[in-house]
Parts: C-alpha cells; structure tokens; sequence
C-alpha cells in the first residue's frame, strides 16, 4: 500500500502550515524583541500579498471548471497543472510562514502602543498577517482545484464500468 503512493505528490495537509505559522511567530517575536529601534514596515507588502491572492483564487476557480472540463473551457495540460500545484504548495509555504512571522512581531509590540511608531509597525504587521492569511487560502484552494475528481477513474467502481 505505501508503495502505490511512493512518487505521487501528496496534498498539503494542515500540520505544515500550521507549524511554519508558529514558528514565524516565534521568530518575529524573538527578532522583535531583540532590536531596539524598530524600523518601519513596508506597508506595500499589504497590497502585493492581496493581489497575489486574488490572482491565485481566480487562478483556482479557472483551473477547476478546466480540470473538470466544464463545457466552454478549455482542458488543461498537465503539464501546466503541475505547475500550478508547484506555485500552490510555495505560495501556501510561504503565507503560513510570513503570517506566522508578522503576527509574531504585532504582538510583540502590542505592549507599547502608545508610541506611535510601534503602533505603526503594530497595524502593518496585522495588515501584512491578514493578507498572508488570505494568500494562504487562495493557495490551498489552487492546489485542490488542481486534483483530477475520483469519479473519472472507474477502476475501483463496477458502477461506473457499465
């Protein structure tokens, strides 16, 4: 049985995201804590992960109804579907991580709100989690469109031979 799903790509599950969030937070609150003068966040970063996240749902909502070839579309090649999967299990890394990361630095300023530049820092890093939180979404519902239903094998199904 561990042999018929040795090459085969598995799905991302929640245990992966879940602990690179953590261990972000770790990190950014740990970095956070241990600087003196916090710099500024990049606010840009709020738009870019948001763009990035609609054009992967939209990516998504394109791929499923072509990987089920709903009719008026086009089917995929599975080459480019691979591809897509490639950029789904990244981007999903990648959000958990950032996520993780700027909810670890917004609540290790959350003490010192009352200086304006940590409360700066503190709405960016919440702005910047959020939009992680979203690119994550879009991400893992990417790499869910990109699976083949089961309904199209018929192997297992003596329903479906007849």
């Amino acid at each position: 049985m561990a042999e018929e799903h040795e090459g085969r790509l598995q799905p991302t599950g929640w245990r992966v995201p879940v602990l690179l969030a953590v261990v972000g937070a770790l990190l950014g609150w740990l970095i956070t804590g241990a600087i003196d003068v916090l710099p500024p966040l990049p606010w840009s970063a709020i738009p870019t992960l948001l763009l990035l996240a609609f054009a992967e749902a939209f990516t998504a909502r394109r791929t499923r109804r072509r990987i089920r070839r709903d009719p008026g579309t086009e089917p995929i090649q599975p080459l480019s579907a691979a591809r897509l999967v490639a950029l789904a299990k990244a981007s999903a890394l990648f959000a958990a991580l950032a996520a993780g990361f700027f909810l670890g630095v917004a609540l290790a300023v959350v003490g010192t709100l009352v200086l304006p530049s940590h409360r700066e820092v503190f709405f960016t890093a919440l702005g910047t989690a959020a939009s992680s939180g979203l690119l994550l979404g879009a991400a893992l519902w990417l790499e869910s469109a990109c699976r083949v239903p089961e309904d199209g094998d018929g192997d297992d199904d003596p329903s479906a031979r007849a």
